[in-house]
């Protein structure tokens, strides 16, 4: 996992619990939507990270 997923992924973390300690009902508030957006960049950021490969020999 690269460092920007792992970013990704402790912000939507940090987020989702953020919204589930600050509301008891069923609302959408800041902190679930930055949940989401964060989810999606992490699996964006997993994706990119599996397509790019490092080549140790320069050419």
């Amino acid at each position: 996992m690269s460092k920007s997923a792992a970013g990704f992924f402790i912000l939507a973390l940090l987020s989702g619990i953020l919204h589930l300690s600050l509301v008891q009902d069923m609302v959408v508030t800041l902190p679930l939507i930055a949940c989401g957006v964060f989810g999606a960049l992490f699996v964006l950021a997993l994706i990119a990270g599996r397509k790019i490969k490092f080549d140790p020999v320069l050419r």
